[in-house]
């Protein structure tokens, strides 16, 4: 059991060392480690705009579903955890959290390699996660701390993991759709077979930059897959009042589109695996990702102004992805209850001891300040306002 989980959860060593004392302290009745074929018929239908849609029917495994249970509920734990740490002002700065949206992040996760890039806005701790990153890592840059994922330069917003192709992390609203069909483009050039899923909100859905990129993506047929993850609310803007055409995945006009439960981490696995089949071979395709966000559009949003306590007990009582997958679990008695509680308990000691080590981690040392701002070893000099005394030469 332990070995199979690792293997989906994070194919390295060091993966599989941080997260086996977890499964080992599994209960005596062992959950289920079949492979053996699973059909699921997604919650509900695909709506497709200039393609046919794929079919509803999904292939899943014991192993698949156990390890999708653990991994988005290793991101509900970590979010809850950084709205703790927001809370007691060891996070500053900016803090957008993803919980509630984890199937779309796991169910991508699952359909690609570690080989085709990710891209994405602010709300980009799971997609870290979810592409191997470390826990110590993710709190860490959280707090600002020397051993973040990003040496603690970029906070909540700028999450980065190079070696897995996961380019952030963007402050910027639809600043990172371009970029990501820039990688999309070098793919493409050095004909490697791979494509790039570049990410981005409802609120970003109407930037002009979004429609330019792919228009040259379209022109080019670069193998890129444009992901509205429409949470509904663009800040504390409704969709409706923020869209004439709320539709998202029709916005691409000539580019083909497909609307997601994103709330279904089976349906996101199937969407992004046709997606990037026809990427490859056709060029870009765009997913509207419906899904919601349970906590405000950032720490200093309460997410209560703009829509009711009701709509979000609701949408947790009736779509909530992490539940979706346990009643699937239990259905197919592939784990008992109890040992779904047992799983979450340790995941929460995981947690808490991912946050202990990383405060632990000093903060960056100041002379780090100039540091991955200009090209190392080119003379440059920094001078006071009048020029004449040189304050600092730079790295």
């Amino acid at each position: 059991m332990a070995a199979a989980i690792l293997r989906r959860l994070n194919p390295t060593a060091a993966a599989a060392a941080r997260v086996a004392p977890l499964l080992a302290r599994a209960p005596a009745r062992a959950v289920s480690d079949s492979t053996d074929p699973i059909t699921v018929e997604t919650s509900v239908p695909f709506v497709s705009h200039l393609l046919d849609p794929p079919s509803r029917e999904t292939t899943t495994s014991a192993r698949e579903l156990l390890a999708f249970f653990r991994d988005m509920s290793v991101m509900r734990r970590a979010e809850l955890a950084a709205d703790s740490l927001y809370k007691a002002k060891l996070i500053l700065g900016f803090c957008h959290l993803y919980d509630g949206q984890e199937a779309v992040a796991v169910g991508m996760e699952a359909a690609i390699t570690r080989a085709d890039a990710i891209i994405t806005a602010y709300r980009d701790h799971c997609f870290y996660l979810a592409r191997g990153g470390d826990l110590v890592a993710a709190f860490a840059e959280l707090m600002g701390r020397r051993d973040g994922c990003s040496r603690g330069k970029g906070g909540s917003m700028h999450f980065y993991k190079k070696d897995a192709n996961f380019f952030g992390g963007h402050g910027i609203v639809g600043a990172q759709v371009p970029l990501g069909c820039g990688i999309a483009f070098a793919q493409r050039y050095r004909k490697e077979g791979t494509v790039t899923f570049d990410l981005y909100g409802d609120g970003a859905a109407n930037q002009g930059q979004l429609f330019e990129a792919l228009n040259m993506a379209a022109l080019w047929k670069l193998p890129v897959i444009l992901v509205c993850e429409n949470n509904h609310y663009g800040m504390g803007t409704a969709e409706w009042r923020a869209s004439k055409s709320p539709a998202y995945y029709k916005r691409g006009d000539y580019v083909p589109g497909l609307k997601v439960d994103g709330m279904d981490v089976l349906a996101v696995k199937q969407a992004c695996k046709f997606a990037k089949e026809h990427a490859l071979e056709n060029g870009p395709i765009i997913l509207e990702m419906d899904t919601y966000r349970y906590h405000g559009h950032s720490m200093s949003d309460p997410g209560s102004t703009y829509r009711t306590r009701d709509e979000i007990a609701g949408i947790r009582q009736e779509r909530d992805p992490i539940e979706r997958v346990r009643k699937l679990i239990l259905a197919h008695d592939l784990a008992t209850a109890q040992e779904l509680k047992d799983m979450e308990k340790e995941i929460r000691k995981q947690v808490e001891t991912g946050i202990a080590k990383a405060k632990e981690s000093p903060m960056p040392d100041p002379s780090e300040l100039f540091k991955n701002v200009y090209v190392n070893d080119c003379g440059l000099e920094s001078f006071g306002v009048d020029r004449k005394e040189v304050r600092t030469v730079l790295p």
